[in-house]
């Protein structure tokens, strides 16, 4: 129904008006950062710690000796050169020493042979003479088998490595109790190219002997 302007029936009403709005607001931000960094370093790897021993070229007279050789193990043979002069074979400490030129004291290590003891284990790397005194007296080592290494041109390390490996072999069958004595190790005498041109074939294995103790360890 309409009504006529000014009619006093017509139904009173509020004029429409728009929902209040907030203003238009941006959400709230940080103010950008940078992500934390560390101090700047120098590029390069770390200074290493210090080494009980320093490895060097194999056969190098100039290493430093080995303090506490490991103990024998009869579990496989597993061969570790340690260039100071130790050998691990089967985890048998072998001290090997380099046989060179002749000496005019004592008996020339070339000249060791089966039997004889020694009374001192030679602390170097390089071997000229050896002290050897009656297995009667206490002494600190005892050569238990000479292996000669057939003629021919200078075989090299890696034969030689082989030859020395026949060692603990021979401590074996020449006293299988010093074959499970902690307090026996095994040292090997072994040409270099310098005794090799003179004639020397002989691979001289001895066992070492830590204290010392009179009479031959094969009893």
């Amino acid at each position: 129904m309409t009504w006529p302007p000014g009619d006093p029936n017509q139904p009173q009403g509020q004029p429409y008006q728009q929902p209040y709005q907030q203003p238009y607001q941006q959400p709230y931000q940080q103010p950008y950062q940078q992500p934390y960094q560390q101090p700047y370093q120098q590029s390069g790897p770390p200074p290493p710690p210090p080494m009980p021993y320093q490895q060097a070229s194999y056969g190098d007279p100039y290493a430093q000796p080995y303090a506490t050789p490991p103990k024998k193990s009869h579990k496989g043979l597993i061969i570790t050169l340690i260039v100071i002069g130790v050998v691990l074979l089967g985890a048998v400490a072998v001290g090997v020493f380099v046989l060179a030129s002749y000496a005019k004291d004592n008996v020339i290590a070339t000249d060791l042979k089966l039997g004889d003891c020694i009374t001192e284990v030679p602390t170097s790397t390089r071997v000229l003479t050896l002290p050897t005194v009656d297995c009667a007296q206490p002494h600190g080592g005892e050569v238990y088998a000479v292996l000669t290494m057939p003629d021919g041109g200078y075989p090299g390390a890696s034969a030689i490595d082989e030859w020395q490996n026949k060692c603990p072999d021979e401590l074996q069958s020449f006293s299988p109790e010093a074959m499970a004595d902690d307090s026996v190790g095994v040292f090997v005498l072994y040409p270099t190219q310098e005794t090799w041109n003179q004639g020397d074939r002989a691979v001289t294995c001895i066992a070492t002997l830590e204290p010392k103790r009179a009479g031959s360890i094969k009893g």
